[in-house]
């Protein structure tokens, strides 16, 4: 299986989508490096020749910005110079993907999205409609987070994981993830040098997440092999591989599939589209803490009943989505609380028949009732 998925050919992945970070577009003065780019978009070309349907998400427009706004901290000093240097160096980097991709004969269109585009469902299906009447179109769309617009509570924060929910969005097959590093590591290879590649990751555990780096190599992104985990999280969860393997190299794509180095984590069988919208949200509101019994409950298909809630915390409404978790801290699924924040305290841990009781009425039997409940 995993030696038919090296490289992504195009014989096996149908529609891939494409990350490429900031420091791999934008030199240190704060230019594109056209030269390598040329080489990726030739990549892209040969691909789309063969039949691939490709979806672009690109970094640099705060980088590119900030240099021509002569921001300090290469625009990241404050948020008021993130976003005016997004505004600024959006237009910039969509015309150079739309020139160099005019050169090869391909038309480009460009999406700007931000968090609550792809947390709040009708818009999410907007956006799928989109990507899914450009793909008919045979059009390469470049994506790209609002700077502009988003601030620290309504962002992605990086584009890993905008990669992997435009993934989901798409329905793409794959995902790959341009990096500094050519894949996850046993310990962080800049500073270990012991540390061995990990060619292919069946499933994210404990012992997977504990080896990721927060840290951004380059300073200029805001990644870091966590966030890449994360979005390994999202995309298998929708039913997409993701890849990671290095940008440092020109041409990376046909190096990588002529037998270059690379991490893959492999797809889990993709759930119901509404589950697996659920399962790739990053903004919840809440947590509930459940015990061993409603555990093993929740893994056999039923609902959340107060019953087996343990503690209640944050501060949420009806309808809002909340992480379910065990009393380790695991977080074992997502869903769509049926109570608000006061009244699930209330009743955590009682039986159903108690709940009208403690409030009055029984509007709901259930915390979470499983068709609106994701394990993740």
């Amino acid at each position: 299986m995993t030696q038919s998925l090296s490289g992504f050919p195009p014989s096996v992945i149908r529609r891939l989508v494409i990350k490429i970070g900031s420091a791999l577009l934008v030199d240190p003065a704060g230019e594109v490096r056209l030269d390598w780019l040329r080489t990726l978009v030739a990549d892209v070309a040969a691909r789309r020749a063969e039949g691939q349907q490709v979806i672009i998400v690109s970094s640099g427009a705060i980088a590119l910005g900030a240099r021509r706004l002569k921001l300090p901290k290469g625009g990241r000093g404050s948020l008021e110079d993130a976003q005016a240097a997004a505004a600024t160096g959006q237009i910039a980097l969509s015309q150079c993907w739309a020139a160099l991709l005019h050169e090869r004969g391909i038309t480009a269109a460009q999406m700007l999205v931000t968090l609550d585009d792809l947390e709040n469902r009708r818009r999410y299906l907007n956006a799928s409609a989109t990507l899914e009447r450009l793909m008919q179109l045979g059009v390469v769309p470049v994506v790209n987070e609002n700077d502009s617009v988003a601030t620290a509570e309504i962002r992605f924060g990086d584009n890993d994981r905008l990669a992997a929910r435009i993934g989901q969005a798409a329905r793409a097959d794959a995902v790959v993830l341009l990096s500094d590093v050519d894949g996850l590591y046993t310990a962080n290879p800049h500073v270990d040098a012991g540390a061995m590649l990990i060619e292919t990751i069946e499933r994210i555990d404990a012992r997977i997440a504990a080896m990721a780096d927060g840290g951004s190599a380059s300073g200029m992104g805001s990644g870091g092999m966590t966030s890449k985990i994360e979005a390994a999280r999202i995309a298998t969860g929708a039913g997409a591989h993701l890849a990671i393997i290095s940008g440092k190299i020109d041409a990376p794509l046909s190096h990588w599939e002529q037998g270059g180095r690379g991490s893959i984590f492999l797809a889990a069988p993709a759930q119901r589209a509404r589950k697996g919208w659920l399962a790739g949200r990053l903004a919840v509101r809440g947590r509930i803490i459940v015990d061993a019994g409603a555990e093993k409950a929740l893994e056999r298909g039923n609902s959340l009943l107060p019953a087996g809630v343990v503690r209640v915390d944050g501060v949420f409404a009806r309808g809002d989505v909340v992480d379910i978790l065990a009393q380790d801290g695991r977080v074992i699924a997502r869903g769509l609380i049926e109570y608000d924040s006061e009244e699930a305290a209330r009743i955590a841990g009682k039986r159903s028949d108690d709940i009208a009781a403690l409030l009055g009425h029984l509007p709901r039997s259930v915390l979470v009732h499983r068709d609106h409940m994701a394990m993740v």
